[in-house]
């Protein structure tokens, strides 16, 4: 098959630091080229790829994020090319959903976002002007607030388990791996580990201006005393966190749609504790991979059951449901029912 695959424009392919979908889209379009398919990537110029890369922004252009013009030069780039190919996988957001409905070859678009409130609607009204491109969704809980659009494929998110050795021995502190704001939970994960009197450490994504906000009314008056932020770190110190930390804290309150942290972690061996929302249950399983509670105030209690789940165990768990080669063979399905 010629396929297109349309990453977000944002980030670099693979990401450096922040970036989930950019991982996701890196996977996917080397596996594709590794089972012999013709694939060009549509992404910033500082991507790396086993793909044809194609690059309307030579740098990801970061600072842009969530202006409409830059990501429309992206999207149009690949539409306007779309007769070279048998399908266009679209990796963006409404924008490039919607753009999907003038385009020559069959789209199907992935979506990585909830689906309730406002999102949820304007996909819904892409679907009455663009009734052509297929919907993926990436968990089945995503679709519940609306189960009758045009779904096509569930393709759950995967790992290069490579790109995450297991270190199968259990470690020494907390850690919260997320953005920095309400519905991530990291002021949740503070008061646990405060409460606990154990070590946290937190990093991730604190660019934009709410993140910053939140980070300091919420989370930098607690640092010290065991509790440090280390920043947006890069994928090389993201793993030596997971598989040196005794377990990951995922307590968002939001209806979070995958949550690749989770797996991340079940494949370096460290257990999560993750509050029931969203796609939680369905990605993590409990007891497996970790401990999935009903509200942030009872991970305190979870933490010594947590510490009785070998880490071989995480590790097979995310194997067995999370390889590459699945995904991939999921998309390659759902391409060919586009075309």
């Amino acid at each position: 098959m010629r396929i297109a695959i349309l990453a977000p424009p944002w980030f670099a392919v693979p990401p450096s630091g922040y970036g989930g979908i950019e991982w996701i889209v890196w996977l996917l379009a080397d596996g594709l080229a590794d089972q012999g398919h013709d694939v060009t990537l549509f992404a910033s110029g500082d991507s790396h790829t086993k793909a044809k890369l194609e690059a309307v922004f030579e740098h990801a252009p970061s600072e842009l994020i969530g202006r409409s013009l830059p990501e429309l030069r992206h999207v149009l780039a690949c539409y306007d090319r779309a007769d070279e190919f048998d399908v266009i996988n679209d990796h963006t957001g409404h924008l490039g959903a919607v753009l999907g409905g003038v385009s020559k070859a069959p789209v199907v678009h992935t979506v990585h976002g909830p689906l309730d409130g406002e999102p949820g609607l304007v996909y819904r009204s892409i679907q009455k002007v663009a009734p052509q491109v297929g919907l993926i969704s990436i968990s089945m809980n995503q679709r519940r607030p609306h189960p009758d659009l045009n779904w096509v494929a569930n393709v759950p998110n995967a790992l290069d388990l490579e790109h995450y050795p297991c270190k199968p021995h259990l470690g020494d502190y907390l850690l919260f791996l997320g953005r920095m704001n309400h519905e991530k939970g990291a002021h949740r994960a503070v008061a646990v580990a405060m409460e606990l009197g154990l070590p946290l450490k937190l990093a991730g994504k604190m660019r934009e201006p709410r993140e910053r906000e939140y980070f300091a009314e919420f989370v930098e008056p607690h640092l010290g005393n065991g509790i440090e932020y280390l920043g947006e770190v890069n994928h090389g110190t993201k793993v030596e966190l997971l598989q040196n930390a005794r377990t990951t804290l995922f307590p968002i309150e939001w209806e979070e749609p995958f949550g690749l942290v989770m797996i991340e972690s079940m494949a370096c061996g460290t257990p999560v504790i993750a509050t029931r929302f969203g796609a939680v249950p369905e990605v993590m399983g409990d007891g497996q991979g970790g401990i999935v509670v009903d509200q942030w105030r009872e991970i305190p209690e979870a933490i010594a059951r947590a510490d009785e789940i070998d880490p071989l165990e995480c590790r097979r768990y995310v194997e067995e449901r999370f390889a590459p080669e699945r995904m991939v063979g999921d998309y390659e399905e759902a391409y060919r029912k586009a075309i």
